[in-house]
């Protein structure tokens, strides 16, 4: 759906991005990470059409951003970290104006009910958008982002302002339209990411350094494929039959945590899940399982690794296990 190829922007002696390349799948969620001045908003803004890039190319949907806009435009839905409002119209003359801007062929009333209904504004569509509070605005922008009903989602911190049961609705919202659209979803709360994206593109200092499932990036920077499972039962059949699962390479036993309950430390060869493998072992011998997590490194501690001065560069282009919906 999105082919960004060989992308760069330079502002004069400063380079924004460099050379930077990723393919989005159509209905994938895609997270979009990198610390301020990585070059977030200026690839989003590119692939959007505001900004014009200095050398390669974007395609969305196969038009080519340069020599098809209009075409590309229809096809995006955008909400910048800071939407774009009129304060002095009400959120239905917004909502209207946009839908005439975007030549809209959706029957209007319908269409904006049910946008306003999804993103809880009805009871605020007739009020002066200036005297909102941010979190409502940051929902009209929203709204207006999905006007058209755009086959692509492009948000950029789209829960700022938002109180915690508005943040949850908004990632609920996210998961359900990843059914049927495709996002890039740029934010800095990285559980947000973690719960809502397949996958993980991170840029730092405009280069594009891991592209991938946060398990597969994890591994690629060194971290131990581990397995920490906690379960009710004969601690040394437990263990037994934990070395006889397929892609395990050893087991070693954390001890007894509660009556009758141990914990064991599996360790998987590289770049195998075993989870499923180890559940379906307790399941069919009647071992009660009460804990089972995967030890990867988590998404902050991977974004800290990738970002910090001495960074390292994930194979973004050859990673096996990118993520992409084929």
């Amino acid at each position: 759906m999105i082919e960004v190829k060989n992308l760069s922007k330079h502002y004069g002696q400063n380079t924004a991005i460099d050379n930077i390349s990723f393919s989005v799948e159509e209905g994938s969620v895609v997270g979009f990470l990198g610390p301020n001045g990585a070059g977030k908003s200026t690839t989003m803004n590119i692939i959007t059409g505001y900004l014009s890039a200095s050398s390669g190319t974007v395609t969305v949907g196969g038009f080519d951003i340069l020599e098809k806009p209009n075409e590309v435009k229809k096809l995006i839905g955008y909400l910048p970290e800071i939407p774009p409002l009129y304060p002095d119209m009400t959120v239905e003359e917004f909502l209207n104006y946009m839908y005439d801007l975007k030549k809209v062929t959706i029957p209007r009333k319908k269409h904006i009910k049910e946008i306003c209904e999804l993103l809880k504004i009805s009871d605020v569509y007739g009020r002066l958008i200036a005297n909102l509070s941010k979190g409502y605005r940051q929902r009209v922008g929203f709204a207006q982002a999905l006007l058209g009903n755009p086959s692509v989602l492009i948000l950029d911190e789209p829960t700022v302002g938002l109180d915690p049961k508005q943040i949850i609705e908004i990632r609920n919202m996210i998961k359900e339209l990843g059914k049927s659209h495709t996002i890039i979803l740029s934010s800095h709360i990285l559980p947000e990411i973690q719960a809502v994206c397949e996958r993980i593109i991170i840029i730092n200092k405009g280069n594009l350094v891991a592209d991938g499932t946060r398990e597969s990036i994890s591994q690629s920077l060194g971290g131990e494929n581990k397995v920490t499972l906690c379960a009710e039962g004969s601690e040394s059949e437990i263990f037994k039959g934990l070395k006889n699962i397929n892609n395990v390479e050893a087991v070693e036993c954390g001890g007894e945590k509660e009556p009758g309950v141990f914990e064991y430390y599996v360790f998987a060869k590289k770049g195998c899940d075993i989870r499923r493998d180890i559940f379906n072992y307790c399941s069919k011998n009647n071992y009660p399982v009460l804990r089972l997590v995967n030890s990867a490194l988590s998404l902050e501690d991977v974004f800290l690794r990738l970002t910090s001065d001495n960074n390292i560069e994930v194979n973004p282009t050859n990673n096996e296990e990118s993520g992409d919906k084929k």
